[in-house]
């Protein structure tokens, strides 16, 4: 038997680490928000030969386009280097048409795979959007894990999930990958995920509780550990296996949002283990120890 809940403080500071390395990247550099949210023009160009981003780069600044610095532009290579993802600021239909023309003339023949405009106005109301779907999830996690289990369960259950959905924020960040719409989506899908593995762990704590003898709380919580270990870990293996399959030959387009499901199932799979089922056992402990000082007074 693995002594997760023994080595709790070992996890915690992991966790914090990760928690505070995720919190300074969110901040600098910061996420590389995608059109969706900064409005502007995204365009997706495929290419005879593997190319460079800063191949791209170098094109685009050497076009004469009037009161357009196309140097500046995001620009990410994708499909093994044959395509590259440009971001830039709103661009008309002829500084597009100018762009096309010039990137031909370098690299030969171009696709036009996607070229989408968002303007700021709906950037903002997804921002929004995308923090009030979050917020409600906790808080629908919260009422349901309180009446299925009892609030302990519910709050450390949404701690668990926040320091997962700041750990892949913080990846990303360090990445550099684009947060979009589809990102939003997977994000929730992890919380969905990380939420499901940890109401296992709760669910066999609850069971062990009503056969608990003089085992300790983290003794209890650890038995359960272990004894959903098995399924945890085949799940999660079965869950990534699919994932890696969508990663490597889903194309260009799912990319981020497959890695975000990625990162955040190996996060999710952790935290439930060595956060969730711990952080309820200091909880518990800490509990016990003010019960006993208030009943010492008395």
């Amino acid at each position: 038997m693995v002594d997760f809940v023994g080595k709790r403080k070992i996890s915690f500071r992991i966790s914090l680490a990760l928690v505070v390395l995720s919190l300074i990247l969110l901040i600098k550099p910061g996420l590389n928000w995608g059109v969706d949210f900064t409005g502007g023009t995204l365009m997706e160009r495929g290419f005879e030969r593997s190319v460079t981003a800063g191949e791209v780069r170098q094109v685009l600044g050497s076009l004469q386009i009037e009161g357009l610095d196309m140097a500046k532009s995001v620009i990410q290579p994708t499909d093994n280097n044959r395509a590259a993802l440009i971001r830039s600021q709103t661009l008309s239909n002829e500084q597009i048409q100018a762009i096309d023309a010039g990137l031909r003339a370098h690299f030969g023949e171009v696709e036009a795979r996607r070229t989408e405009m968002v303007g700021p106005v709906v950037g903002q109301e997804l921002v929004r959007q995308a923090l009030m779907a979050l917020l409600l999830a906790a808080i629908g996690m919260l009422i349901y894990l309180s009446f299925r289990f009892e609030y302990r369960f519910a709050v450390v259950a949404v701690i668990a999930v926040l320091h997962d959905a700041i750990v892949v924020l913080g990846l990303f960040a360090l990445l550099a990958r684009e947060i979009n719409s589809p990102f939003i989506a997977s994000i929730l899908t992890v919380v969905g995920y990380s939420v499901n593995n940890t109401i296992v762990i709760f669910d066999k704590i609850r069971e062990n509780i009503s056969f608990r003898k003089r085992e300790s709380w983290a003794e209890l919580a650890n038995k359960s550990i272990n004894e959903t270990l098995t399924r945890s870990i085949n799940t999660s293996l079965t869950t990534l296996l699919a994932v890696l399959a969508l990663f490597f030959f889903g194309g260009a387009t799912i990319q981020d949002f497959v890695l975000a499901l990625l990162l955040g199932i190996l996060v999710g799979t952790y935290s439930s283990i060595f956060v969730a089922g711990p952080l309820w056992v200091v909880w518990r402990e800490w509990d016990d120890r003010r019960k006993a000082v208030s009943s010492a007074k008395v």
